[in-house]
């Protein structure tokens, strides 16, 4: 049995810091020979939850809105063994995109029986400066309510960096992204 994972590139910049840092985790699970991902999450025109409880009603594991590309990232997620949700840090927090997923992925997962149960789940988290903890804080509260396993690093998986590319720089964060990828291989090996 293969294991998978998918990296949700929550940046709108495809091959911008936060892609770097996805990149850096997927290839160390290579290694160890868990097949990975990456999708573009970023930049896509995606709308909030709008509460209109179709998921609740229709429970099909589908988000009841279909006028945009969700069902797929949901599709994607359900798919995997393994999810690292990547996000560049807006305002102290997660892009627009990412926060689109994480409350209708998550209203969905709910309304058909905590369906991401068990899975496992970590943050990539690509900063300037400040605020990476809290959107570090964002996407861990997601993965703990949906009852997923969320590896850890020797440190908070944040990369520092500006212009594209610069992340890889950061020595710190790279091997903080490298231990996270051991991390959640060996998890992955424990629980698939």
């Amino acid at each position: 049995m293969s294991i998978k994972v998918v990296g949700f590139n929550g940046s709108p910049r495809a091959r911008g810091n936060t892609y770097h840092s996805l990149q850096t985790v997927l290839e160390i699970m290579a290694a160890e020979g868990i097949e990975g991902e990456i999708v573009q999450l970023g930049g896509k025109k995606l709308g909030g939850c709008r509460a209109c409880f179709g998921c609740i009603r229709n429970t099909d594991r589908r988000c009841a809105q279909t006028d945009d590309e969700m069902n797929f990232f949901i599709e994607k997620a359900l798919a995997a063994d393994g999810i690292l949700i990547g996000t560049p840090v807006y305002f102290s927090n997660v892009s627009t995109e990412v926060k689109a997923f994480i409350d209708r992925c998550g209203m969905v997962a709910k309304a058909n029986g905590d369906m991401l149960r068990g899975k496992a789940g970590a943050a990539v988290v690509s900063v300037r400066r400040a605020g990476a903890t809290f959107a570090y804080s964002a996407v861990n509260f997601f993965f703990g309510i949906s009852q997923m396993v969320i590896p850890c690093s020797n440190y908070w998986n944040v990369g520092i960096g500006l212009m594209p590319g610069d992340v890889l720089q950061d020595q710190e964060g790279v091997e903080t992204f490298k231990t996270l990828g051991r991390n959640m291989s060996a998890l992955l090996k424990r629980i698939c």
